[in-house]
């Protein structure tokens, strides 16, 4: 089979793509000042780009797969050229327009502004939209520090990402409003996708991708039950589908299994020893297929 090839990302994403990978067993290893980590699979070709370029070079299908923010699929204008296969849930952000605090944006918006970004496509849609007579100047980076309430600011609205708000709020900005929101997305190449074979082995990936994600959610209790209690605590138990019982030594009780969501730990396990549970165990899990 031909190799897949494979995007990964610059920076957060790259370390957030690594160790997916590696909970899935695919060992990836890079070298300084190097672009094609080598890897313990050998179908799968890998190759680190900037994130700002994966979605734009999968289009033109100089790769078969990549991991790229929806926010610049949509800014290299190839939502539609390419496909989305999952929604990694990685880096959650908004992409947001900022102001500084003492201005008003209602008032700013009547006349001429410069509006400070790296999103120009992005930014240019939302000003036509809103019918604002806006300049773009294009940054690089961090870019709060250019937009103040003085008359020497480069710029009077900011565009740009945020998880938190917390970078904008310390810089004196406000948010006015919400373009999109984005997050680390798994996406393929028309072309590989038409592929029977590469078809199969994206699929696959996913198929990987989902057990592993679906395993960080969940966490694996067991734990002893007499007779007596038994029938109580199983009609209490939540679980993916059913709870694996099987019989003690001695037939005096039953062990049980069940697989929970971790945010239902908390309340679960005091109830849990309230209506009888001994010897409760909790572990991680490594992959969970539904």
């Amino acid at each position: 089979m031909e190799k897949l090839r494979i995007l990964l990302a610059k920076g957060r994403i790259y370390e957030s793509v690594y160790e997916l990978l590696s909970d899935v067993g695919i060992s990836i290893k890079l070298k300084d000042r190097t672009y094609f980590p080598t890897s313990n699979q050998d179908d799968l070709a890998f190759q680190v780009v900037k994130p700002q370029i994966a979605s734009y070079l999968l289009a033109n299908n100089k790769a078969d797969v990549g991991f790229s923010g929806k926010d610049w699929v949509f800014e290299n204008g190839v939502d539609g050229k390419i496909e989305e296969i999952m929604d990694l849930g990685f880096d959650p952000v908004r992409i947001v327009a900022a102001v500084p605090e003492s201005v008003d944006y209602g008032e700013i918006i009547k006349k001429p502004v410069t509006i400070a970004t790296e999103y120009q496509n992005l930014s240019k849609k939302w000003i036509d939209e809103k019918h604002i007579d806006g300049t773009i100047f294009r940054t690089w980076g961090t870019s709060e520090g250019f937009v103040q309430d003085t008359e020497e600011s480069l710029a009077q609205i900011l565009i740009d990402n945020t998880s938190t708000g917390s970078s904008l709020k310390a810089n004196n900005l406000k948010i006015v409003d919400t373009l999109m929101t984005s997050s680390t997305r798994m996406y393929a190449s028309k072309e590989a996708l038409a592929n029977p074979e590469k078809k199969q082995k994206i699929m696959e990936l996913k198929m990987l991708f989902e057990s592993v994600l679906n395993a960080r959610e969940r966490v694996m209790l067991e734990m002893n039950v007499s007779k007596e209690n038994f029938d109580a605590l199983i009609n209490a138990l939540p679980s993916m589908k059913s709870p694996t019982v099987s019989p003690l030594f001695g037939e005096n009780g039953y062990a049980v299994k069940i697989a929970v969501k971790k945010s239902e730990v908390p309340v679960l396990l005091p109830k849990l020893h309230s209506l009888g549970a001994t010897d409760i165990l909790e572990y991680a899990l490594r992959k969970v297929m539904l």
